[in-house]
């Protein structure tokens, strides 16, 4: 080592490898409000060892967005579990710049980053998601049918964070939930 210019007994570190949604830009002129309303879970490219093995038992998944305070957004995830309506809250805080979101969860580790990828607020929304070193990419419509260069924008971003169509998963389009009793709503970080 000390052939190098270094110190004995002194290493220099690597640098830390690069995180996936580093190298993902998030949308130009992004505007928050634009995004509220209903959206459709059109499709989803993820190695989650669960979805792969339950790919056949995929429902109809519907989510509202608001906008609260004009720099966060509010989601409610409509999805039948068990053939009952579930709605699901979450709150995705801006996190630096715009696109970009923070979903704290509970505990340590919980956390996943949010980047909105590319949308067309009147069609069509690409987000990424990731959770450690974990990354997941879905599409989402404004009704359940999407255009096919739409689709064709989706599977590209997926192969560009290195993805593949045997991790693609494409999501029922009827069987919608738009409410859910009290007794099933799950509040997560608000």
């Amino acid at each position: 080592p000390s052939a190098l210019g270094q110190r004995p007994g002194r290493r220099r570190r690597p640098p830390p490898p690069q995180s996936p949604l580093e190298a993902v830009g998030a949308q130009e002129g992004l505007s928050l409000p634009q995004l509220a309303g209903r959206w459709v879970l059109v499709g989803m490219a993820s190695r989650c060892g669960y979805l792969a093995e339950h790919s056949h038992r995929l429902e109809a998944t519907a989510v509202t967005v608001t906008v609260p305070d004009g720099q966060s957004l509010a989601i409610s995830t409509f999805r039948k579990l068990d053939g009952t309506c579930w709605e699901i809250r979450q709150r995705y805080h801006p996190a630096g710049s715009p696109g970009r979101f923070l979903l704290k969860g509970r505990g340590y580790g919980s956390k996943v980053d949010v980047v909105v990828g590319e949308t067309d607020p009147s069609t069509y929304a690409i987000l990424y998601y990731q959770k450690g070193r974990s990354i997941a990419v879905k599409l989402y419509g404004r009704s359940s049918r999407v255009s096919d260069a739409v689709v064709d924008k989706f599977e590209q971003r997926v192969r560009a964070v290195g993805l593949s169509e045997d991790v693609t998963y494409y999501f029922p389009t009827y069987g919608f939930c738009d409410s859910a009793d009290e007794f099933h709503i799950l509040d997560g970080e608000l």
